[in-house]
């Protein structure tokens, strides 16, 4: 299925030169909602997932639904000062300054499947960030899910060879 269709361009948002995809005109439409949520499940139908872990905050839309079908938990990643128990924390570079990400320390156990997933993969930065600490509390990537591949700006090759899929690309 075509889901660019349902992307809306905003053009300068939220700076100007940027091209944002906007999801939300996908979001409001059921049909196609629950057609990405099962497209997005077919990637991994097939593996044995423990925890599904969404980015804040798009990755918090479709991570619960994943985490539901694919009788997974849910482990929310993010900002600093969101999350109310002992966190582990990352800060990595973006274009201009920094950003840091928090899990919390309990969230994943040593060894468990982990799937991770955000609404776009861009640069790569935010999603290698949460491979680091993913990877710092002993969970597998078993893959990282997108709903958007912008693939123009190389994200993949900062995930550190692991498997990537996305529904849509561009």
């Amino acid at each position: 299925m075509d889901f660019k269709k349902y992307i809306r361009d905003i053009h300068d948002f939220p700076k100007q030169g940027i091209v944002f995809k906007d999801i939300t005109t996908l979001l409001s439409n059921p049909e196609i909602l629950n057609k990405a949520a099962n497209g997005l499940y077919e990637f991994v139908k097939t593996q044995k997932i423990d925890k599904v872990i969404g980015l804040e905050s798009r990755g918090f839309l479709f991570g619960p639904l994943l985490a539901a079908k694919l009788n997974a938990g849910f482990v929310p990643i993010r900002k600093p000062g969101k999350l109310p128990h002992d966190v582990l924390s990352v800060t990595y570079e973006l274009e201009y300054g920094t950003d840091t990400l928090e899990i919390h320390k309990d969230s994943i156990l040593p060894g468990e499947r982990v799937l991770l997933h955000d609404d776009v993969l861009a640069t790569g930065g935010t999603a290698k960030a949460a491979l680091e600490l993913i990877r710092e509390l002993g969970g597998e990537v078993v893959q990282c899910n997108f709903l958007i591949e912008l693939g123009f700006l190389n994200g993949r090759e900062k995930l550190n060879g692991a498997a990537v899929a996305s529904l849509i690309q561009y």
